[in-house]
Formats: C-alpha cells, structure tokens, sequence
C-alpha cells in the first residue's frame, strides 16, 4: 500500500490555492495542477509499506498542541533557473516542524528513508516551460492571500496512482 502523512486543508484555503494555480498563464508551460480536492500539507511520505498498522500504532502515540498556521509566499523548486514545482509556504514553520519531527521519531526504525522537510503547498509540477521569461513574469505576479487556518490533526493516507492522477484515501485521523 502507497502511504503518507499529510494535513488536510480547509476548504477556503484550497479554493485560494486554486485560485493561484488558474491565475498562472497555461500558454507559458506546462505544469501538473494538484487536483483542489487532492490539495494538502505532506508531513511525510512513507511509500510502499504492506503493515499499516503498525504506522497506526505509531502515530497514536504522538501528542500536540493545535496550532495557527497562515499561507506565506509563493515560491518554486529547485529555483527560477530549473523550476519543477510550484508551492506556497506557510508560517510559522518551526511549528510544522515540530510536528514533523514527531511524525519522524515515531516511524523512524521503520522507514530507511531520510526525507529533507521543507513546509509548503505543492501546487503543480512543471513539465516544460514554453516562454521562460514571460512565465517568471507571470510567476512575480502571483499573490498569495494571507489566510490562516488551524492544524488540529493529521491524517494517515493511502495514495493510489491512476492514469487520471492519484486517488487519495483517508486511513486514519490523528487529532491534537
């Protein structure tokens, strides 16, 4: 089973997410939109792992405080000259983290993988850029509403991959 940890976003915080994602000219490149509805904050993307209750266990055992979170800039991956995601950040980080770090304590002899976290909202993945400077152009235009929104749980998710993109699944929820 293909799993991972991710916070779900309200639904004022998608409709602003997708907002940006339609205000970026699709002329410019081609880019992967993250379905509204399959919008969220990755905590930790664990992969093919067949004992899912033993992640269950695991992540039973962590304990937090809910926490007030606001959307932040928008950015991209790696960097202007090799743009491969789009996301928007959120603030404050170190409480993300935290959380994160958690999610890794508890799964750590587990999973072999050691992840770099960085907290953000992918957006879209870029295939190919057509027109690179009027597609930063377009970039440097795109403004991110300061909302806010608070992080009271945590799901475990099952993603399955289709030909028509991935179909995600909520296995368990995890609340402050």
């Amino acid at each position: 089973m293909r799993l991972f940890i991710a916070v779900e976003l309200p639904k004022e915080i998608k409709d602003d997410l997708y907002r940006i994602q339609k205000s970026i000219n699709p002329e410019f490149a081609k880019i992967n939109w993250v379905s509204k509805k399959n919008l969220h904050l990755s905590l930790k993307f664990i992969g093919e792992y067949k004992d899912v209750d033993i992640i269950r266990e695991r992540l039973s055992n962590i304990k937090f405080d809910k926490f007030e979170v606001k959307l932040d800039l928008f950015g991209v991956f790696p960097d202007e000259n090799n743009i491969r995601v789009m996301w928007v950040g959120l603030e404050p980080k170190n409480k993300i983290i935290e959380l994160q770090k958690e999610v890794d304590q508890e799964l750590i002899d587990l999973l072999n993988k050691d992840q770099k976290f960085s907290p953000h909202l992918t957006l879209g993945r870029v295939k190919s850029i057509k027109n690179k400077n009027e597609f930063l152009k377009s970039l440097k235009s795109v403004s991110v509403n300061n909302l806010t929104f608070e992080i009271n749980s945590f799901y475990l998710m099952q993603s399955e991959l289709t030909k028509d993109g991935p179909i995600y699944k909520k296995l368990e929820m995890f609340k402050a």
